[in-house]
Protein backbone atom coordinates (compact mmCIF):
# COMPACT_ATOMS: atom_id res chain seq x y z
CA UNK A 1 0.00 0.00 0.00
CA UNK A 2 1.40 3.12 -1.04
CA UNK A 3 1.63 6.01 1.71
CA UNK A 4 -0.22 9.16 1.76
CA UNK A 5 1.47 11.02 3.76
CA UNK A 6 4.59 11.20 2.12
CA UNK A 7 5.42 14.48 0.53
CA UNK A 8 7.80 13.83 -2.81
CA UNK A 9 10.02 17.03 -4.11
CA UNK A 10 10.88 16.44 -7.56
CA UNK A 11 14.57 18.73 -8.39
CA UNK A 12 14.17 21.48 -10.61
CA UNK A 13 17.11 19.89 -12.55
CA UNK A 14 15.03 16.52 -13.61
CA UNK A 15 12.17 17.69 -15.19
CA UNK A 16 12.25 18.76 -19.01
CA UNK A 17 11.98 22.40 -19.54
CA UNK A 18 9.46 22.14 -22.42
CA UNK A 19 6.86 19.09 -20.43
CA UNK A 20 8.14 19.66 -16.95
CA UNK A 21 7.80 16.34 -16.10
CA UNK A 22 10.60 14.49 -15.03
CA UNK A 23 12.83 13.05 -17.64
CA UNK A 24 12.81 9.36 -18.96
CA UNK A 25 15.46 10.15 -21.32
CA UNK A 26 17.61 13.10 -21.12
CA UNK A 27 19.94 14.55 -24.04
CA UNK A 28 21.63 18.07 -24.80
CA UNK A 29 21.71 20.35 -27.37
CA UNK A 30 24.56 22.18 -28.39
CA UNK A 31 23.76 25.05 -25.76
CA UNK A 32 24.12 22.51 -22.97
CA UNK A 33 20.61 22.39 -22.04
CA UNK A 34 19.03 19.32 -21.55
CA UNK A 35 15.53 17.63 -22.44
CA UNK A 36 13.46 14.90 -22.86
CA UNK A 37 14.15 13.12 -26.02
CA UNK A 38 10.71 12.86 -27.31
CA UNK A 39 9.84 16.78 -26.10
CA UNK A 40 12.94 18.10 -27.91
CA UNK A 41 12.55 15.40 -30.85
CA UNK A 42 8.71 17.39 -31.34
CA UNK A 43 9.93 20.28 -31.10
CA UNK A 44 12.41 20.00 -33.70
CA UNK A 45 10.31 18.42 -36.31
CA UNK A 46 8.16 21.09 -36.01
CA UNK A 47 10.59 23.22 -37.78
CA UNK A 48 12.09 24.97 -34.57
CA UNK A 49 15.82 25.97 -35.35
CA UNK A 50 16.04 27.52 -31.70
CA UNK A 51 17.23 26.20 -28.31
CA UNK A 52 13.70 26.60 -26.43
CA UNK A 53 15.18 27.77 -22.95
CA UNK A 54 17.79 30.19 -24.52
CA UNK A 55 16.21 30.93 -27.38
CA UNK A 56 19.57 30.85 -29.10
CA UNK A 57 19.76 29.64 -32.41
CA UNK A 58 21.40 26.47 -32.66
CA UNK A 59 24.34 25.75 -34.95
CA UNK A 60 23.53 21.99 -35.28
CA UNK A 61 20.04 20.06 -34.44
CA UNK A 62 21.89 17.37 -33.39
CA UNK A 63 21.79 15.74 -29.66
CA UNK A 64 23.65 13.33 -27.39
CA UNK A 65 22.01 11.59 -24.59
CA UNK A 66 23.17 12.94 -20.81
CA UNK A 67 24.18 10.18 -19.29
CA UNK A 68 25.02 11.39 -16.10
CA UNK A 69 21.91 12.98 -15.34
CA UNK A 70 19.77 9.65 -16.28
CA UNK A 71 21.80 7.57 -14.29
CA UNK A 72 21.03 10.14 -11.27
CA UNK A 73 17.23 9.84 -12.20
CA UNK A 74 17.26 6.57 -12.04
CA UNK A 75 19.35 6.09 -9.05
CA UNK A 76 16.40 8.94 -7.18
CA UNK A 77 13.32 7.11 -8.83
CA UNK A 78 14.74 3.80 -7.25
CA UNK A 79 15.08 5.22 -3.56
CA UNK A 80 11.78 6.94 -3.83
CA UNK A 81 10.29 3.51 -4.67
CA UNK A 82 11.87 1.94 -1.78
CA UNK A 83 10.51 4.69 0.34
CA UNK A 84 7.23 5.06 -0.60
CA UNK A 85 7.25 1.06 -0.38
CA UNK A 86 8.40 0.31 2.61
CA UNK A 87 6.11 -0.02 5.49
CA UNK A 88 9.09 1.04 7.73
CA UNK A 89 10.16 4.62 6.26
CA UNK A 90 9.04 7.68 8.17
CA UNK A 91 6.94 10.73 6.89
CA UNK A 92 9.70 13.10 8.27
CA UNK A 93 12.88 13.12 6.97
CA UNK A 94 15.87 15.26 7.68
CA UNK A 95 15.09 18.09 5.22
CA UNK A 96 12.08 18.71 7.55
CA UNK A 97 13.67 19.30 10.47
CA UNK A 98 11.93 21.78 13.41
CA UNK A 99 14.02 24.99 14.94
CA UNK A 100 15.03 23.15 18.03
CA UNK A 101 15.73 20.25 15.94
CA UNK A 102 18.50 21.86 14.09
CA UNK A 103 19.85 24.54 17.31
CA UNK A 104 20.27 20.72 18.53
CA UNK A 105 22.13 19.08 15.48
CA UNK A 106 24.22 22.27 15.64
CA UNK A 107 25.17 21.84 19.41
CA UNK A 108 25.98 18.31 18.96
CA UNK A 109 28.89 19.50 15.98
CA UNK A 110 30.04 22.20 18.69
CA UNK A 111 30.55 19.84 21.81
CA UNK A 112 31.87 16.67 19.49
CA UNK A 113 28.79 15.10 20.08
CA UNK A 114 27.50 12.13 17.28
CA UNK A 115 29.14 15.26 14.76
CA UNK A 116 29.06 12.64 11.33
CA UNK A 117 25.20 12.08 11.86
CA UNK A 118 24.77 15.92 12.58
CA UNK A 119 26.80 16.98 9.80
CA UNK A 120 24.72 14.42 7.41
CA UNK A 121 21.36 15.39 8.33
CA UNK A 122 22.18 19.43 8.31
CA UNK A 123 23.51 18.79 5.06
CA UNK A 124 19.97 17.24 3.89
CA UNK A 125 18.28 20.11 5.46
CA UNK A 126 20.24 22.42 3.57
CA UNK A 127 19.86 21.30 0.51
CA UNK A 128 16.22 21.51 0.84
CA UNK A 129 15.29 24.60 0.56
CA UNK A 130 17.14 28.57 0.73
CA UNK A 131 15.31 29.21 3.44
CA UNK A 132 16.73 26.55 5.26
CA UNK A 133 20.03 27.47 4.49
CA UNK A 134 19.70 30.94 6.10
CA UNK A 135 18.30 29.39 8.90
CA UNK A 136 21.38 28.17 9.60
CA UNK A 137 23.52 31.14 8.91
CA UNK A 138 22.09 33.02 10.84
CA UNK A 139 22.54 30.75 13.78
CA UNK A 140 25.35 32.10 15.81
CA UNK A 141 28.62 30.50 16.02
CA UNK A 142 27.72 27.90 13.40
CA UNK A 143 29.42 29.31 10.46
CA UNK A 144 33.35 29.38 12.16
CA UNK A 145 32.24 25.79 13.87
CA UNK A 146 32.61 24.64 10.10
CA UNK A 147 35.41 26.35 9.43
CA UNK A 148 37.19 24.99 12.45
CA UNK A 149 36.35 21.52 11.41
CA UNK A 150 37.41 21.98 8.12
CA UNK A 151 40.67 23.01 9.42
CA UNK A 152 41.76 20.71 12.26
CA UNK A 153 40.26 17.33 10.60
CA UNK A 154 42.62 15.60 8.33
CA UNK A 155 40.19 13.90 5.91
CA UNK A 156 37.54 11.57 6.30
CA UNK A 157 33.74 11.93 6.30
CA UNK A 158 33.31 14.96 8.59
CA UNK A 159 35.98 17.19 6.41
CA UNK A 160 33.75 15.78 3.36
CA UNK A 161 30.41 16.60 4.73
CA UNK A 162 32.01 19.80 6.32
CA UNK A 163 32.80 20.83 2.43
CA UNK A 164 29.49 19.83 1.83
CA UNK A 165 27.54 21.93 3.98
CA UNK A 166 29.48 25.27 3.23
CA UNK A 167 29.36 24.90 -0.09
CA UNK A 168 25.85 24.46 0.38
CA UNK A 169 25.41 27.44 2.28
CA UNK A 170 27.99 29.22 1.10
CA UNK A 171 25.54 32.23 -0.81
CA UNK A 172 23.75 32.91 2.20
CA UNK A 173 26.47 33.51 4.40
CA UNK A 174 25.72 37.36 5.56
CA UNK A 175 29.58 38.13 6.84
CA UNK A 176 31.44 37.29 3.60
CA UNK A 177 34.13 39.05 3.83
CA UNK A 178 35.26 37.85 7.50
CA UNK A 179 34.02 34.11 6.40
CA UNK A 180 36.62 34.65 3.97
CA UNK A 181 39.54 35.86 6.11
CA UNK A 182 38.93 32.94 8.53
CA UNK A 183 39.06 30.33 5.85
CA UNK A 184 42.41 32.09 4.63
CA UNK A 185 43.85 32.53 7.69
CA UNK A 186 47.76 31.02 7.56
CA UNK A 187 47.93 29.36 10.74
CA UNK A 188 44.29 27.29 9.44
CA UNK A 189 44.65 24.34 6.79
CA UNK A 190 41.17 25.40 5.29
CA UNK A 191 42.91 25.36 1.95
CA UNK A 192 44.34 22.24 2.84
CA UNK A 193 41.38 19.90 3.20
CA UNK A 194 40.35 21.53 -0.33
CA UNK A 195 43.02 20.67 -1.98
CA UNK A 196 42.55 17.30 -0.25
CA UNK A 197 39.29 16.77 -2.12
CA UNK A 198 40.63 18.13 -5.13
CA UNK A 199 42.76 15.10 -5.10
CA UNK A 200 41.32 12.17 -3.56
CA UNK A 201 37.21 12.89 -3.08
CA UNK A 202 34.56 11.74 -5.52
CA UNK A 203 33.17 14.36 -8.57
CA UNK A 204 30.38 16.00 -6.69
CA UNK A 205 33.01 16.68 -3.96
CA UNK A 206 35.32 18.03 -6.03
CA UNK A 207 32.99 20.24 -7.54
CA UNK A 208 32.22 21.60 -4.24
CA UNK A 209 35.30 21.99 -3.83
CA UNK A 210 36.48 24.00 -6.54
CA UNK A 211 32.77 26.22 -6.04
CA UNK A 212 34.29 27.17 -2.43
CA UNK A 213 37.32 28.45 -3.87
CA UNK A 214 35.95 30.50 -6.86
CA UNK A 215 33.84 31.69 -4.01
CA UNK A 216 36.47 32.74 -1.85
CA UNK A 217 38.37 34.62 -4.65
CA UNK A 218 37.24 38.15 -3.42
CA UNK A 219 39.73 40.27 -4.17
CA UNK A 220 43.66 40.35 -5.10
CA UNK A 221 45.17 39.46 -2.14
CA UNK A 222 42.29 35.88 -1.46
CA UNK A 223 43.34 35.20 -4.94
CA UNK A 224 47.00 35.49 -4.19
CA UNK A 225 46.87 33.42 -1.61
CA UNK A 226 44.86 30.93 -2.74
CA UNK A 227 46.79 30.36 -5.95
CA UNK A 228 50.35 30.18 -4.16
CA UNK A 229 48.68 27.23 -2.14
CA UNK A 230 51.43 24.62 -2.92
CA UNK A 231 49.90 22.28 -5.39
CA UNK A 232 46.63 23.72 -6.15
CA UNK A 233 46.84 25.18 -9.18
CA UNK A 234 48.43 22.15 -10.47
CA UNK A 235 45.61 19.97 -9.35
CA UNK A 236 43.16 22.26 -10.61
CA UNK A 237 44.83 22.10 -14.36
CA UNK A 238 44.96 18.48 -14.18
CA UNK A 239 41.55 17.95 -13.76
CA UNK A 240 40.78 19.74 -17.00
CA UNK A 241 41.64 17.02 -18.60
CA UNK A 242 42.01 13.94 -16.25
CA UNK A 243 37.84 13.87 -15.76
CA UNK A 244 35.16 13.43 -18.12
CA UNK A 245 32.39 15.08 -15.67
CA UNK A 246 31.16 17.99 -17.87
CA UNK A 247 29.92 19.92 -14.87
CA UNK A 248 33.73 19.36 -12.96
CA UNK A 249 35.21 20.48 -15.58
CA UNK A 250 33.19 23.77 -15.84
CA UNK A 251 33.49 24.47 -11.93
CA UNK A 252 37.17 23.91 -12.38
CA UNK A 253 37.32 26.44 -15.39
CA UNK A 254 34.68 28.95 -13.40
CA UNK A 255 37.57 28.57 -10.31
CA UNK A 256 40.96 29.46 -12.68
CA UNK A 257 39.40 32.17 -13.91
CA UNK A 258 38.77 33.80 -10.78
CA UNK A 259 41.79 33.19 -8.90
CA UNK A 260 44.11 34.05 -12.31
CA UNK A 261 43.30 37.66 -12.22
CA UNK A 262 45.90 39.13 -10.48
CA UNK A 263 49.58 39.74 -13.23
CA UNK A 264 51.68 37.29 -11.39
CA UNK A 265 49.00 34.55 -10.85
CA UNK A 266 48.57 35.01 -15.11
CA UNK A 267 51.87 34.50 -15.55
CA UNK A 268 52.25 31.12 -13.13
CA UNK A 269 48.88 29.77 -15.14
CA UNK A 270 50.62 30.18 -18.11
CA UNK A 271 54.45 28.44 -16.95
CA UNK A 272 52.46 25.48 -14.91
CA UNK A 273 51.20 24.61 -18.51
CA UNK A 274 47.66 25.90 -18.98
CA UNK A 275 48.15 26.86 -22.53
CA UNK A 276 48.55 23.46 -23.46
CA UNK A 277 46.09 21.59 -20.82
CA UNK A 278 43.16 24.25 -22.10
CA UNK A 279 43.99 24.04 -26.17
CA UNK A 280 43.99 20.26 -25.91
CA UNK A 281 40.06 20.50 -24.66
CA UNK A 282 39.10 23.53 -26.61
CA UNK A 283 40.88 20.39 -29.99
CA UNK A 284 38.54 17.87 -28.92
CA UNK A 285 35.08 19.81 -28.47
CA UNK A 286 32.69 19.62 -30.98
CA UNK A 287 28.86 20.84 -31.59
CA UNK A 288 27.86 18.55 -28.71
CA UNK A 289 30.11 20.17 -26.43
CA UNK A 290 28.87 22.05 -24.00
CA UNK A 291 28.85 26.00 -24.38
CA UNK A 292 29.76 26.80 -21.17
CA UNK A 293 33.03 25.13 -21.15
CA UNK A 294 34.06 26.38 -24.61
CA UNK A 295 33.37 29.87 -23.16
CA UNK A 296 35.53 29.22 -20.41
CA UNK A 297 38.19 27.68 -22.23
CA UNK A 298 38.44 30.43 -24.51
CA UNK A 299 38.29 32.99 -21.42
CA UNK A 300 41.38 31.30 -20.08
CA UNK A 301 43.25 32.00 -23.11
CA UNK A 302 42.34 35.26 -23.24
CA UNK A 303 43.44 35.62 -19.79
CA UNK A 304 46.68 34.49 -20.62
CA UNK A 305 46.84 36.53 -23.79
CA UNK A 306 46.70 39.49 -21.25
CA UNK A 307 50.38 38.52 -20.51
CA UNK A 308 53.98 38.61 -22.13
CA UNK A 309 54.26 34.95 -21.52
CA UNK A 310 51.28 33.79 -22.15
CA UNK A 311 51.02 36.06 -25.79
CA UNK A 312 54.33 34.52 -26.34
CA UNK A 313 52.77 30.93 -25.69
CA UNK A 314 49.97 31.38 -27.44
CA UNK A 315 51.89 32.34 -30.67
CA UNK A 316 53.80 29.54 -30.89
CA UNK A 317 51.55 27.16 -30.83
CA UNK A 318 49.65 26.82 -33.91
CA UNK A 319 46.89 24.20 -32.76
CA UNK A 320 46.01 26.48 -30.29
CA UNK A 321 45.42 29.51 -32.56
CA UNK A 322 43.77 27.23 -35.15
CA UNK A 323 41.52 25.75 -32.23
CA UNK A 324 40.52 29.32 -31.55
CA UNK A 325 39.63 30.50 -34.95
CA UNK A 326 38.00 27.41 -35.88
CA UNK A 327 35.48 28.39 -32.22
CA UNK A 328 34.61 31.97 -33.97
CA UNK A 329 31.10 32.19 -34.89
CA UNK A 330 30.83 28.74 -34.61
CA UNK A 331 29.30 28.43 -30.36
CA UNK A 332 28.11 31.56 -29.03
CA UNK A 333 28.92 35.63 -28.61
CA UNK A 334 30.71 35.14 -25.85
CA UNK A 335 33.11 32.69 -27.29
CA UNK A 336 33.47 34.83 -30.27
CA UNK A 337 34.74 37.80 -28.17
CA UNK A 338 36.91 36.03 -26.03
CA UNK A 339 38.97 34.42 -29.05
CA UNK A 340 38.93 37.78 -31.16
CA UNK A 341 40.90 39.56 -28.13
CA UNK A 342 43.10 36.71 -27.90
CA UNK A 343 44.13 36.81 -31.53
CA UNK A 344 43.91 40.49 -31.15
CA UNK A 345 46.29 40.44 -28.42
CA UNK A 346 48.80 37.66 -29.76
CA UNK A 347 48.32 39.10 -33.18
CA UNK A 348 47.63 42.65 -33.28
CA UNK A 349 48.62 44.26 -29.90
CA UNK A 350 51.82 41.85 -29.79
CA UNK A 351 52.66 41.73 -33.57
CA UNK A 352 53.96 38.23 -33.43
CA UNK A 353 54.82 37.34 -37.08
CA UNK A 354 54.32 33.91 -36.57
CA UNK A 355 51.32 34.22 -35.02
CA UNK A 356 49.96 35.99 -37.86
CA UNK A 357 51.20 33.08 -40.16
CA UNK A 358 49.62 30.84 -38.47
CA UNK A 359 46.09 32.72 -38.29
CA UNK A 360 46.68 33.09 -41.95
CA UNK A 361 46.66 29.35 -42.79
CA UNK A 362 43.98 28.35 -39.94
CA UNK A 363 41.68 30.21 -42.60
CA UNK A 364 41.72 33.22 -40.51
CA UNK A 365 40.95 35.56 -43.02
CA UNK A 366 37.67 33.99 -43.74
CA UNK A 367 36.20 34.45 -40.31
CA UNK A 368 37.25 37.77 -40.06
CA UNK A 369 36.08 38.74 -42.82
CA UNK A 370 32.63 37.04 -41.95
CA UNK A 371 32.55 38.38 -38.75
CA UNK A 372 32.83 42.03 -40.28
CA UNK A 373 29.50 41.15 -41.22
CA UNK A 374 27.83 39.91 -38.73
CA UNK A 375 26.01 41.56 -35.89
CA UNK A 376 29.06 41.52 -33.34
CA UNK A 377 29.27 44.35 -30.68
CA UNK A 378 31.65 47.50 -31.59
CA UNK A 379 34.24 46.10 -29.54
CA UNK A 380 34.64 43.12 -31.39
CA UNK A 381 34.33 44.99 -34.94
CA UNK A 382 37.21 47.39 -34.12
CA UNK A 383 39.64 44.06 -32.82
CA UNK A 384 38.23 42.79 -36.34
CA UNK A 385 39.44 45.71 -38.26
CA UNK A 386 42.76 45.66 -36.45
CA UNK A 387 43.06 42.10 -37.55
CA UNK A 388 42.41 42.96 -41.15
CA UNK A 389 45.42 45.37 -40.93
CA UNK A 390 47.69 42.14 -40.41
CA UNK A 391 46.58 40.46 -42.71
CA UNK A 392 47.01 43.48 -45.60
CA UNK A 393 50.61 43.26 -44.27
CA UNK A 394 51.14 39.72 -44.56
CA UNK A 395 49.01 38.59 -47.34
CA UNK A 396 48.27 41.75 -49.46
CA UNK A 397 47.85 39.76 -52.67
CA UNK A 398 45.18 37.92 -51.13
CA UNK A 399 43.41 40.30 -49.48
CA UNK A 400 43.35 41.89 -52.80
CA UNK A 401 41.52 39.74 -54.65
CA UNK A 402 39.24 38.93 -52.15
CA UNK A 403 38.27 42.35 -52.21
CA UNK A 404 37.96 42.43 -55.74
CA UNK A 405 35.19 40.04 -56.03
CA UNK A 406 33.26 41.10 -52.70
CA UNK A 407 33.90 44.74 -52.31
CA UNK A 408 30.74 45.33 -50.77
CA UNK A 409 32.11 43.63 -47.90
CA UNK A 410 35.24 46.15 -47.23
CA UNK A 411 34.14 48.56 -44.82
CA UNK A 412 37.48 49.22 -43.55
Amino acid sequence: MVRDDLCITIPSDFRCPISLDVMKSPVSLCTGVTYDRSSIQKWLDNGNNTCPATMQILQTKEFVPNHNLHRLIQIWSDSLRQRVHSPDSSPVSDSVLSSDQVLDLVKRIEIDQSRTDSLLRLVSFAAKSVENRRLLCGIGGFVPVLVDLLSNVNGGVLVEQTVRLLHLIRNEIEDKERFVKSMLKSDRNCLSSLLLILRKGTVELKICSASLLEHLAIDAESKIVIAETDGLMQELLKLTNSENDSNLIESVLSCLISISMPKRIKIKLVHLGAIKSVTKLLSEANSSSSVSITEKVLKVLETASTVWEGRMEIGEDSTCLAAIVQKVLKVSNTATEHAVTTLWSVCYLFRDEKAAEALTKANGLTKILLLMQSNCSPPVRQMARDLLKIFRINSKSCLASYDTKTTHIMPC
